[in-house]
């Protein structure tokens, strides 16, 4: 999904306020976070609907914003990014109206597989998958500490890392 499209889709939503979910809503969510491949006949049959209520279900999930895409999870070592980091970032006081520019221009690098905007003591934190501990500094002095706004970064090594996503619970 474009981020035009998933703004749009979000837009159908008030913010804050969650969406209707009902418990086939939930097991549809629960089977497809477990198994985005699930072929709609498969779900329909776990779920205990009809096929064509199962594709109405889950494009409603999606037109409504609860589905915000499918993806597939890819080993990051296994094409050649062999090292993760997270580096926090402080932006400078005098520098405030320039941090959601900093965070749009974050978000385009292809380096940065999260991005958190944060309340606290830093402003950011960056989740990068990179080659080697030279493309992680050259990530930070080229994109974070030449930038304007920046006042300062800190980054730490990723050794393991579990994902297990959002849990779906009634």
């Amino acid at each position: 999904m474009t981020d035009a499209a998933r703004g749009a889709t979000n837009d159908r939503r008030a913010a804050g306020s969650p969406a209707e979910l009902d418990e086939i809503d939930r097991q549809i969510l629960r089977f497809l976070r477990a198994n985005a491949r699930t072929p709609n006949n498969r779900l329909a049959e776990l779920v205990g609907i009809a096929p064509s209520t199962c594709v109405a279900r889950v494009k409603s999930l999606v037109n409504r914003g609860v589905i915000t895409g499918f993806t597939a999870n890819v080993d990051p070592s296994t094409v050649g990014l062999g090292l993760q980091a997270l580096i926090s970032v402080t932006i400078r006081a005098g520098a405030r109206n320039l941090m959601m520019e900093l965070g749009e221009e974050i978000r385009q690098f292809p380096e940065v597989v999260q991005l958190y905007f944060l309340g606290g003591a830093e402003d950011f934190i960056i989740h990068v998958a990179v080659r080697d501990s030279a493309a992680v500094r050259d990530f930070v002095l080229d994109n974070l500490s030449a930038h304007p706004a920046v006042a300062s970064t800190r980054t730490s090594l990723v050794f393991d890392h579990h994902f297990s996503g959002l849990s779906i619970t009634s």
